[in-house]
């Protein structure tokens, strides 16, 4: 009977643990998609102020619910440039304490026990966001039935998981051995390892509180458990950072000398407290006094004043943190991290809604690099000076490199929960996009290509020829501030601007056409100058043609979410 006592236990437990790890999953990718647009604005805010990456930090973890998350997604922020290391550091301090939320809202279910319990309660919310999700129409409204049913959920799994700690509560020898795991350290070691195997402090931290709950521990165990699945929870952002760049690493880093500082100092402070007391003075003494008969509630408590101390003893060190991580991650060379996407990596994937907006940046970053080689292309024909061909197919590669490797990612954030209807059309109209900027990169290559013609037969552009070139590349230049602003900020009006400048550039590059002819006939230019001339005036403007194309996807947008 004992045997098949435990068994049954574990298996409870492990399902327990299942549905808790589902329901937080479910949560988080619902949370996420209807607070997308705040996310965006609010990680757009990070700046040099310490307290407010801290706040972001806060903030988005608890609005998502999920720390893992928000660090994953820093890392590919640092890894993107589009934050410090510093920002990074006050952010993940943030994630900390936004964490410690779920721990207060699963010791809120754990009350009443002999009337209508708040875990039955708040069980019942799965069943009533299942009907919402399953019957709805609207997109926010399924959002809506979906966090519902994850809420739920996490108070189903935290049921079972309580259930099988009375079961464990209730052996002789389970408490016994228990009762002899007394060292701190070990304590600390344990709760690292468990964390670390399921990866979720969360799920670590609500087993805790219902291991102390039915008596199996006591609230001093608890609190070092707790501690350990501080330090178990750097594994996610460990392994983001192993496989991202050198300020990646230097971030998780960061998060694993934190969260093992903040271990370490409340370590030395509860043996002090021990010491000093005589033996009869430690934390969960502390919390037991000031709320009594609720150990729920002094776990949950301790772990949220265990991370706010963390961070006021950590926010001041942060600079001599991240000079310390700097010096123990060195910098790669230049070479090795050339070819690499600056704005997303597949860390940002677990927060699809940034991922879309970082994606938009990527390929304006593309399409400026397109234009630095058109720009390279006109000097070069235009002056027979070839010093700038390298740089030139440096940025080609380049090009073509993120060509193929943002349509890559594209393809798995297309597959991942929590996008709005707008960031589904957007990320739609990608592929296309993204081809349009590749050709204009190859539009560049075929002028340079006229250009090395040109100087292997000693020909030359006359003066006027390279005064209308030098008239058309503002025209293009026009074109393309018009075409990515209203791309980037989605203003129609601007679009119509672009679409008039399309249109001059048209008639210009048959005005170069009939200019040319004229030139011809006075003898101004021979024939072979005047075959790459006509080439030059055609794959420039097929370059406005993809400028344009670009733009016009927010039409496509605007018209599909009529």
């Amino acid at each position: 009977m004992g045997t098949i006592a435990i068994v049954s236990a574990i298996l409870t437990l492990l399902a327990g643990i299942g549905i808790f790890l589902v329901a937080c999953q479910m949560m988080s990718s619902n949370l996420e998609s209807a607070s997308s647009n705040k996310l965006k604005s609010l990680f757009a805010k990070a700046s040099k102020s310490k307290l407010l990456g801290v706040g972001i930090g806060t903030v988005g973890t608890a609005a998502i619910q999920s720390s893992g998350a928000t660090t994953v997604m820093t890392i590919g922020f640092v890894n993107a440039g589009i934050i410090s290391l510093t920002q990074a550091a006050t952010i993940i301090y943030g994630a900390n304490i936004g964490t410690t939320v779920t721990a207060q809202i699963v010791a809120l279910g754990m009350f009443g026990k002999n009337a209508l319990s708040t875990t039955v309660i708040f069980s019942a919310f799965a069943g009533i966001g299942a009907a919402i999700a399953t019957f709805a129409k609207k997109t926010s409204t399924k959002t809506l039935g979906g966090i519902l049913t994850g809420f739920g959920m996490l108070f189903v799994g935290l049921s079972l998981m309580s259930g099988s700690m009375e079961e464990f509560a209730a052996m002789h020898g389970v408490k016994t051995f228990l009762a002899r795991i007394s060292n701190p350290l070990l304590l600390v070691l344990i709760g690292t390892l468990l964390t670390a195997i399921i990866q979720s402090s969360s799920v670590m931290t609500s087993i805790a509180l219902a291991m102390c709950v039915t008596g199996l521990i006591s609230l001093d165990q608890g609190i070092f458990l707790t501690m350990g699945s501080n330090i178990g929870s750097c594994v996610v952002a460990i392994i983001a950072g192993v496989t991202s760049g050198t300020n990646a690493r230097r971030t998780a880093l960061i998060h694993l000398l934190f969260n093992c500082a903040g271990v370490i100092v409340f370590l030395i402070i509860g043996w002090l407290l021990f010491i000093l007391s005589g033996n009869t003075l430690s934390f969960g003494t502390m919390f037991e006094s000031m709320f009594p008969e609720a150990p729920q509630t002094q776990l949950a408590m301790f772990h949220t004043f265990f991370n706010v101390l963390t961070v006021m003893f950590m926010l001041p060190l942060t600079d001599t943190l991240v000079h310390l991580v700097t010096g123990m991650v060195k910098d790669k060379d230049d070479v090795e991290e050339a070819l690499r996407l600056r704005y997303v990596d597949d860390n940002m994937l677990q927060a699809p809604p940034l991922a879309v907006a970082q994606t938009k940046r990527e390929i304006i970053r593309m399409a400026g690099l397109s234009m630095d080689n058109f720009d390279r292309a006109i000097e070069i024909i235009s002056t027979q000076d070839f010093s700038g061909k390298e740089a030139f197919d440096r940025t080609e590669e380049e090009i073509n490199f993120i060509n193929r490797s943002l349509v890559n990612f594209v393809v798995k954030l297309s597959d991942r929960r929590g996008l709005g209807g707008h960031d589904k059309l957007y990320l739609s109209t990608v592929y296309r996009t993204v081809r349009d900027i590749e050709r204009i990169g190859d539009y560049a290559e075929n002028i340079t290509e006229y250009a090395e013609a040109l100087a292997k037969e000693g020909d030359r552009f006359s003066e006027e020829a390279l005064y209308e070139i030098s008239q058309l590349k503002v025209l293009v230049h026009s074109l393309y501030d018009k075409a990515m602003s209203a791309y980037n900020r989605e203003d129609l009006d601007e679009l119509g601007q672009a679409d008039v400048i399309e249109e001059q550039i048209d008639d210009f590059t048959k005005g170069m056409e009939d200019s040319h002819i004229e030139r011809m006939g006075k003898g101004i230019c021979n024939s072979n100058v005047g075959a790459h001339y006509m080439e030059l005036s055609s794959d420039t403007e097929r370059i406005a043609d993809h400028l344009i194309n670009v733009a016009k996807t927010i039409r496509q947008i605007h018209k599909a979410l009529i």
